[in-house]
């Protein structure tokens, strides 16, 4: 009786692994693919865009507002957004992306960019209406700067409408989160 109730405990641990690990898989672009519209970079992110977002701090408290003038052009594959942030306290920053689309193993839409508090390359992927772009950011606070890791998601809802949430990390531990909707007129 106790070999058994042994072996049950066992079986019963790997079930609870499998269930856990089942439960941490991740969602992909992938899992948007027949969605509409069809997000592409190189067309929603063309001429002059405007945005708002929040930034929650790991509580959810709503720490910091923004707005965002916006300006893209493209030829070709090759890209540049320059964004204008304007923060609710006044503060002010600009960000100018360079981005490309490069190709993908399986005909998705993948893209690479970078900025001047970006480390190294941004790179991500669009599938449907959806896009997840991953990147190093320098963060400056107080009179420190720390490197998070940027989950960046996009979704398109219309020709004119693009909702953007982004989880930041430090140590793998989320730090803030992002919403931002931009309107493209």
């Amino acid at each position: 009786m106790k070999r058994f109730w042994s072996a049950s405990r066992f079986g019963m641990a790997a079930l609870a692994c499998i269930a856990l690990l089942g439960g941490c898989a991740s969602v992909t672009p992938m899992d948007y693919r027949g969605e509409k519209p069809s997000l592409k970079l190189e067309q929603y992110f063309n001429g002059p865009l405007t945005a708002d977002g929040i930034v929650f701090n790991r509580a959810g408290k709503v720490v910091k507002r923004f707005h965002v003038d916006m300006v893209g052009v493209w030829h070709g594959d090759e890209g540049t957004l320059t964004e204008n942030f304007t923060y609710s306290n006044g503060a002010k920053q600009v960000r100018v992306w360079t981005l490309r689309r490069v190709p993908g193993e399986h005909g998705e839409r993948r893209y690479q960019g970078s900025a001047g508090d970006v480390v190294g390359t941004a790179s991500g992927y669009a599938e449907g209406n959806a896009f997840n772009w991953r990147y190093t950011l320098l963060l400056p606070v107080g009179g420190a700067t720390y490197q998070v890791q940027m989950d960046d998601w996009m979704y398109q809802m219309d020709q004119h409408v693009l909702l953007n949430r982004t989880v930041m990390t430090k140590f793998g531990f989320e730090v803030a989160s992002i919403f931002i909707a931009f309107h493209k007129p």
